[in-house]
């Protein structure tokens, strides 16, 4: 049970995003509009909603992929006590993307010729981990995403998709951030991976991350959401 007398780790206060279309006569659109919700420490806050109503916006401003029309978001981080990430320095957001906040977008980027190992242990060898240690870490991560060990050295843009959405996901989760963005974690995949996505969740929810999805599939996602919010 999560203990309301607790400070929420984040904030959203009154978020606005606009977008000028450039290319489409110059017109504007406001993807969100207004949009406040605080998330407790060690909880799974879900955004569901049709696709077009501004939920992964709204995690990309989290994220600070995206500034903010207007509005504050408000982090309780570890070492620097609470910062509107609208407002701090381009440093300050790269050090907490290293140090405290992932990101899980939709579809896998990586580049071709890495192989699914180096993929997965890529964000451990960069909190300073030897390879020896990442790659033993790694392995483990892969086999429970159930990906085949005849794959591991293989490059992930061979997979199918939801081998490929596996790989992004243990990507995210393997270093257990203090924070979890997930954009879609179960799009296109199929029932059994869909387990897989929630087994995730769960762990990294009982090791201390606080995790903020956005989807579609609220049939999916509802049975390990600790609050929703619907757009």
């Amino acid at each position: 049970m999560v203990d309301t007398m607790q400070t929420p780790l984040l904030q959203v206060q009154q978020l606005n995003k606009s977008f000028d279309l450039h290319l489409i006569d110059g017109r504007t659109i406001h993807p969100v509009k207004e949009m406040s919700f605080a998330v407790m420490p060690r909880q799974h806050f879900l955004i569901w909603g049709r696709s077009g109503v501004g939920k992964t916006s709204v995690l990309k401003c989290i994220y600070r992929t995206y500034l903010s029309t207007s509005g504050h978001i408000l982090y309780d981080s570890e070492h620097a006590g609470i910062i509107d990430m609208t407002t701090i320095p381009e440093r300050t957001v790269l050090a907490l993307r290293e140090q405290e906040i992932g990101y899980c977008s939709q579809f896998l980027k990586v580049l071709p010729r890495v192989s699914a190992l180096d993929v997965i242990s890529e964000p451990l060898r960069r909190t300073g981990m030897d390879v020896k240690h990442a790659h033993e870490l790694a392995m483990r991560w892969l086999t429970k995403l159930q990906i085949a060990p005849h794959l591991w050295q293989a490059s992930p843009v061979t997979f199918s998709g939801g081998e490929q959405q596996r790989i992004n996901l243990g990507r995210a989760f393997i270093t257990a951030p203090r924070l979890l963005l997930l954009d879609e974690p179960t799009a296109s995949l199929d029932i059994h991976s869909k387990q897989i996505v929630i087994d995730l969740i769960r762990d990294a929810l009982a090791k201390n991350t606080t995790i903020v999805t956005v989807s579609h599939d609220i049939d999916t996602l509802s049975s390990v959401a600790d609050q929703q919010l619907a757009l």
